[in-house]
C-alpha cells in the first residue's frame, strides 16, 4: 500500500511573504463610496470602490483623498464581515491622502514600517480591493523600483513617491504596499495606463506626519518659504555664468515672506536646506515637509561666486491661515 504523502513546508522565501500577507491583510479594509449626482432635479447616485488600512484601533483609517472625493457617504468592509459607516476626519489633496474614522473599537490595526529605509529592489507587498472583486483582499508582489518618483500628469504637488512593480489595479488606491515583515512602507496611490508594472504609493512616513495632522487639527499646514526657482543645470550655468550646476536659482521672493526676511534674493542659488542638498523645486517640498511652522532652519546659498548661510523661521502659508 502507497504511504500517503504529507504537504511540504513552505520554502522560506513563501513562507516570509504568506505570513507578511495574514499579518497585515486583516487591516486592509474596503472603501465602498456613494456620491449623488442630480440630474434634471432628480438624484442620480452613482459609486466608486477602493481600499483602505487601519492604522489605529480605535476606528482610523487611511485611503486616498481621491478614492473619497465627493462622496456623499463612505461604506467601510472588513475581512471579518463587519461593516462601518465611515466619516471623513480630514484630507489632504496635495498628498491624496484622506483619514476616515468609524465607531468601532479594538480594531485590527496594521504595523507601519519606515520608508526612509527602503531600498530599490527590496520586496514590496502590495494588498487591496482590486477591481471591487469579492472574496477578500487581492495580493501582488513586486519590488521597490524605485524611490523618490514624480507622477506624471498627477493634480497634486506632491513628489516623492515609492515606484513599485506589484501590480496595482483600480480598487487597489489607498490600501497598503507592505515590506516582507507585513509592515506598511506605503498606500498606494496610482498605477499608469498601458505602462507595464508601473504603479506608486506614498511613502508612509510622509502619511505619518500627515495623519497626525488631520487628527489634531481636520487639516494640514504647511510651512512657507515664499520663493519661486528653477532646477540649475549644467545648459543654465553656461547660459547666465552661474558659478555652481547644482541647486535652485531664485526667481522669484514674495515681498515679507520668510524668504525675504531672512535675505534671500533674486539670483541667488538655495544649495540646502537644513540638512538636506537642494538641487530641485521638488527637493524643497521634501525638506519643508519634514519640518513644522515655527522652526528655524538653516540655509545655504550661492551667492557671487561664495557662499552665503542664513537662517529663517518658517510660517504659515497666508492662503492656509484662517480668517
Amino acid at each position: 500500500m502507497r504511504k500517503e504523502e504529507t504537504p511540504t513546508t513552505l520554502p522560506l522565501y513563501e513562507e516570509k511573504i504568506t505570513e507578511a500577507v495574514d499579518r497585515l491583510s486583516q487591516s486592509v479594509v474596503t472603501v465602498d463610496t456613494t456620491n449623488a449626482k442630480t440630474f434634471r432635479f432628480s438624484p442620480a447616485p452613482n459609486g466608486g470602490a477602493g481600499s483602505g488600512v487601519i492604522v489605529k484601533r480605535q476606528g482610523y483609517i487611511i485611503t486616498n483623498n481621491h478614492v473619497i472625493e465627493g462622496a456623499s457617504r463612505i461604506e467601510i468592509g472588513l475581512r471579518d464581515g463587519r461593516s462601518f459607516s465611515g466619516k471623513v476626519v480630514g484630507r489632504d489633496a496635495q498628498t491624496d491622502t484622506a483619514l476616515i474614522r468609524v465607531e468601532g473599537y479594538d480594531l485590527p490595526a496594521a504595523q507601519l514600517g519606515d520608508s526612509e529605509r527602503l531600498r530599490v529592489g527590496q520586496i514590496a507587498i502590495a494588498i487591496g480591493n482590486t477591481l471591487g472583486l469579492p472574496g477578500g483582499p487581492t495580493v501582488s508582489v513586486g519590488v521597490i523600483s524605485a524611490i523618490g518618483r514624480p507622477l506624471p500628469g498627477a493634480d497634486f504637488i506632491f513628489e516623492g513617491l515609492i515606484q513599485t512593480d506589484a501590480s496595482i489595479n483600480p480598487g487597489n488606491s489607498g490600501g497598503p504596499l507592505a515590506d516582507l515583515d507585513g509592515k506598511v512602507v506605503g498606500i498606494n496611490t496610482a498605477m499608469i495606463p498601458y505602462a507595464q508594472g508601473v504603479g506608486f504609493a506614498l511613502p508612509i512616513n510622509t502619511v505619518k506626519r500627515t495623519v497626525d495632522q488631520l487628527i489634531e487639527r481636520g487639516r494640514v499646514i504647511r510651512p512657507w518659504l515664499g520663493i519661486s526657482g528653477v532646477a540649475v543645470n549644467s545648459t543654465i550655468a553656461r547660459r547666465y555664468n552661474l558659478p555652481t550646476e547644482l541647486g535652485v536659482m531664485i526667481v522669484e521672493v514674495v515681498p515679507h515672506s520668510p524668504a525675504y526676511d531672512a535675505g534671500l534674493r533674486v539670483g541667488d542659488i538655495l544649495s540646502r536646506i537644513g540638512p538636506l542638498n537642494i538641487t530641485k523645486m521638488t527637493d524643497i517640498l521634501v525638506a519643508l515637509s519634514k519640518l513644522s511652522i515655527g522652526d528655524v532652519v538653516g540655509i545655504l546659498l550661492v551667492r557671487s561666486k561664495g557662499s552665503y548661510r542664513t537662517s529663517l523661521r518658517l510660517l504659515q502659508a497666508p492662503d492656509q491661515i484662517s480668517h
